[in-house]
């Protein structure tokens, strides 16, 4: 019997618009938000805006200035080499527990998913080459069977996604992670779990180096 699902209440639907705004780079960093423009634009109240900025502040994509108000948080390289330094811990780990838990029929899910990653790159459409890209991953914590590195990733991937679309707007071909993760797919479907750790922490260390030096770049140049 499949379970009802409760509508997202009002402030849940602009704290999705706003998040994905923010993460796409509609809204650039440093960029104030105008409670009374979103509302109109969104035709909702004050208050549900003002609920979805708030939860925004804690989670860190923006930030209250003062003067100015509330503006969209910058990208720090330092906040995103810990994530990817985190990543490369738990990432590895949750290529083993998919060895051993992944479902009967994950060869078929791995072959759709790189199929549907070779797409988003021949589309050179960046919001379908992030989404895919985060699918590709959430397969193996899903594999992995291991809630806490589900709900922790989910977490930090929206912090991943910010930095994902400035490095996608550079000169960073997506060609590169997906032939990674089927390097990672190919070890994992043969059994051979030390290799796929091994492709998986190549893979997370190489997108933090370019993550990193490209944020760096950004935030180095004249604005």
């Amino acid at each position: 019997m499949q379970t009802i699902e409760q509508p997202k209440s009002l402030t849940e639907q602009t704290y999705d618009i706003l998040l994905n705004a923010i993460c796409s780079g509609e809204f650039e960093p440093g960029e104030r938000l105008n409670q009374d423009e979103i509302a109109a634009r969104l035709k909702v109240s004050r208050q549900p805006v003002n609920s979805a900025i708030s939860l925004l502040k804690a989670n860190g994509f923006v930030e209250d200035t003062g003067r100015r108000g509330v503006v969209v948080s910058r990208i720090s390289p330092e906040q995103f080499l810990s994530i990817y330094e985190f990543r490369s811990a738990v990432e590895p780990f949750a290529i083993r527990l998919a060895h051993e838990r992944k479902p009967a029929d994950a060869a078929q899910e791995a072959e759709m998913m790189l199929k549907r990653g070779w797409e988003a790159v021949r589309s050179n459409d960046p919001h379908q080459q992030i989404a895919v890209d985060f699918e590709f991953h959430e397969m193996i914590y899903t594999w992995a069977g291991n809630d806490t590195i589900q709900t922790t990733m989910r977490t930090n991937w929206h912090h991943i996604r910010r930095s994902m679309a400035v490095v996608v707007r550079g000169v960073v071909s997506a060609d590169t992670s997906w032939t990674e993760h089927s390097r990672v797919i190919e070890a994992l479907m043969q059994g051979d779990v030390a290799r796929a750790e091994d492709e998986m922490k190549a893979h997370i260390d190489h997108a933090m180096a370019k993550t990193v030096t490209r944020l760096s770049e950004a935030e180095a140049a004249p604005s």
